[in-house]
Parts: C-alpha cells; sequence; structure tokens
C-alpha cells in the first residue's frame, strides 16, 4: 500500500484533503499503467483524469481500505478500456499530424551518444507493442498489469474477481497467443527457400 488505510478511509468519508493525498499517492503509478495501456502519451492525462474522478464520485462503495488498490487497478483498467473503444471509432492519427515541434523533438532525442541503444530500445519497445496489438484487448491489458506493473496473483483475482486458476490459465494462454504471434512474424520475415 502507498498509503495509509485511515487516509483511505477519511477519503472515503468525504474528507477532500485525504482524498487529495490519495490522489498524490497513486497519482504516477496510475498515469503510467495508463500509459502503457493506450500507448498514446498524449491522452494519458485525460484518462487519468477520468479515473480520479471515478474514483471520487464512487470511493463511498468501497467495502473496506484492504481492497482500495485492486478495486483501483480495475477502475483504471475499465477508463482505459472505454477509452480505447472510442479510439477505434475514430481514425487513426498518422506520424504527419505531428507538429515541427514535435517531430523536432523526437530527432534530438535520437541524436546524441546513444543513439544506437536508443534506436534498438525502440524497435524492441515498438516490436513488444505490435506484438500486443496483434492479441485482443483483455490478453494485452492482462499482460501489461502483470508483467509490466507487476501485480501479484492474488491482486489479479480481486481486480478479474476470478479463481488465480482460472488467471493462471489466462495468462498461459495470453502469453500463447503472444509467442503465436512473434512466431508468425519471424516466419514472414524470414527469407524464403533458406
Amino acid at each position: 500500500m502507498l498509503i495509509e488505510f485511515a487516509i483511505i478511509e477519511r477519503a472515503k468519508n468525504g474528507d477532500d484533503g485525504a482524498f487529495s493525498q490519495v490522489v498524490q499517492a497513486y497519482r504516477k503509478r496510475i498515469l503510467g499503467t495508463i500509459a502503457r495501456l493506450i500507448g498514446k502519451p498524449e491522452d494519458v492525462e485525460d484518462v487519468g483524469q477520468e479515473v480520479f474522478l471515478r474514483l471520487y464520485f464512487s470511493l463511498d462503495q468501497l467495502r473496506a481500505p484492504e481492497v482500495f488498490e485492486p478495486w483501483l487497478y480495475r477502475l483504471t483498467v475499465n477508463a482505459a478500456y472505454d477509452y480505447m473503444r472510442r479510439q477505434k471509432r475514430r481514425p487513426e492519427s498518422r506520424m504527419s499530424d505531428l507538429s515541427e515541434q514535435q517531430v523536432m523533438l523526437a530527432d534530438a532525442m535520437a541524436g546524441g551518444k546513444n543513439r544506437a541503444e536508443e534506436v534498438r530500445r525502440t524497435k524492441l519497445r515498438e516490436m513488444v507493442q505490435s506484438l500486443l496489438e496483434e492479441v485482443s484487448e483483455e490478453d494485452r491489458i492482462l499482460l501489461l498489469i502483470k508483467e509490466v506493473e507487476g501485480l501479484s496473483l492474488k491482486e489479479l483475482e480481486q481486480v478479474y474477481k476470478i479463481s488465480e486458476t482460472a488467471l493462471k490459465v489466462r495468462l498461459f494462454r495470453a502469453r500463447q497467443r503472444v509467442l503465436k504471434a512473434f512466431a508468425a512474424r519471424q516466419e514472414e520475415e524470414s527469407p524464403k527457400g533458406v
């Protein structure tokens, strides 16, 4: 827990100062989770605001402070799902939509001593992101909050409201689908007749 149960309880009882402390304690973690889930840095703050708004208006429904973190992650995942559903209805933005300033900033970041390492990391990040895009949203979000956010199976049980065994099966299948997508990509990229 990033914050004491007593502060969560006070926030639940309408103490705005305590709610502010909760937001301060979890803001960075929630925004990081959202960034990894939605993949669009320009919209992370908006989705984060939505999460904390939902938290504010539903905090009185929290049964016990002990289940606060999984519950907050559930709100975060739901807000990310809602965002992604809305994005599917909109046309995708292209690189040409970037402002000149964004392009110049990207060029400046790519320069310097560590250019080769940064390029390698970027390619790896893009490959992982594209592989995750080839699986369902459910698989992608489950893998991100388990593998990147580091939630335990017990925490995931509370988020997904299913048994640990069912979670293990879901995780196994999600990992298998990513591996299958990777193998298919490797097959496409390998030279024919070798």
